[in-house]
């Protein structure tokens, strides 16, 4: 067991969602800097392509929803991406904030001692695009996330998620030494037999899905269990004792207390 106690995940473990998503807006420097600031060691982050083959940080296939801007990534250049607010959407006072690129949060994450679960989105991308340099191939998008990783500080750890087993696979491909963590919402039954086909060794579930049957399963295999995104601790406590390894929370202080 790694952590202290039964009653809660080592300090080690307790990742930021989206930065500290709770108090500022997500996938933002400001979000990584605060999650920082409460003691994280770790932040999750979402990566996708913008137009001409920069990887951005943000969840959507749109920035509609955090951004002042309108429209699909994959119509957007990097610098009409860069020239939006990514902040006011939350509160004022981030104002300004903007959409980062993996590049620049990569470099950030070594200043602030941070490691990144980095979140791998396979968009589906428009019927209307005819021209080839809009297909965003997996082959691009793991080689793009590749070389901004490569850049990372010596303690800056990278571990790699997807909902999309293809992109595991093809990232362990190339980087093998990685943790690959597959996301699921409820486990399929046979978790362990597509686990081993990636491979990959550890999942990240919903908190709501988590078993004490499956966790002691898991720990006897060897395989780690992360929760997403649990924002009340009590939810958790009888989980850490049957090896629950960590937690991906809005709210990093509410675990690092």
């Amino acid at each position: 067991m790694t952590h202290p106690s039964d009653i809660g995940p080592a300090p080690g473990e307790v990742q930021a969602h989206r930065g500290a998503s709770a108090i500022a807006p997500e996938n933002t420097l400001a979000a990584f800097r605060l999650a920082a600031e409460q003691g994280a060691k770790w932040v999750e982050l979402d990566v996708a392509l913008s137009a001409d083959g920069t990887l951005v940080v943000i969840h959507d296939d749109s920035v509609d929803r955090t951004s002042s801007g309108k429209g699909p990534l994959g119509n957007l250049s990097l610098a009409q991406i860069a020239a939006l607010d990514a902040g006011s959407w939350f509160d004022q006072r981030f104002a300004g904030e903007r959409i980062p690129t993996l590049a620049e949060v990569i470099s950030a994450l070594g200043e602030l001692g941070l490691s990144a679960n980095v979140e791998i989105k396979q968009h589906k991308h428009h019927k209307h695009h005819k021209h080839h340099k809009h297909h965003k191939s997996l082959d691009q998008l793991v080689h793009a996330v590749q070389a901004d990783i490569s850049q990372r500080s010596a303690q800056t750890e990278i571990m790699i998620s997807s909902f999309d087993p293809e992109a595991l696979r093809a990232m362990h491909g190339l980087e093998p030494d990685l943790e690959m963590a597959m996301l699921w919402g409820r486990p399929p039954e046979d978790w362990a037999g597509q686990l081993a086909a990636i491979p990959a060794t550890t999942i990240h579930m919903h908190y709501k899905a988590l078993s004490i049957g499956m966790l002691e399963e898991t720990t006897r295999r060897g395989i780690k269990v992360r929760a997403w995104t649990c924002n009340d601790p009590v939810q958790l406590i009888s989980f850490w004792g049957a090896g629950l390894t960590g937690v991906i929370t809005d709210n990093p202080a509410l675990f690092l207390e």
